[in-house]
């Protein structure tokens, strides 16, 4: 059975940082694109950041040069390394395991909360 589980959310200062970290059990990760997407209070779920499993990347326009996404197969495991947060980031942070037209896996998500 496969299961996500994220880790590294919390409450950061504008401006600082947090890395996010999820964490796949299961034989599918290295075939997968992995996604880290976010949900805000009363806005629609958005993709954050994805990288695939040949590791091209992308990243929506409101992070670009202050995310990273990385993954490591030996781990099973993805990361959002996020800087110079801002208060706009604060959401919910769910990570995504998807291959097309075969499968989508979703975690729990951790929340970010980036206030004064």
């Amino acid at each position: 059975q496969v299961q996500l589980v994220e880790s590294g959310g919390g409450l950061v200062q504008p401006g600082g940082s947090l890395r996010l970290s999820c964490v796949l059990t299961g034989t599918i990760f290295s075939i997968s694109t992995m996604g880290w997407y976010r949900q805000a209070p009363g806005k629609q779920r958005e993709l954050v950041a994805a990288i695939t499993s040949t590791e091209h990347i992308s990243y929506t326009d409101s992070v670009k040069g202050r995310f990273t996404i990385s993954r490591d197969n030996a781990k099973n495991t993805v990361y959002l390394q996020m800087n110079s947060l801002k208060p706009e980031d604060t959401a919910v942070y769910l990570c995504n395991a998807a291959r097309s037209g075969w499968w989508v896996y979703w975690g729990q998500g951790t929340q970010v909360t980036v206030s004064t």
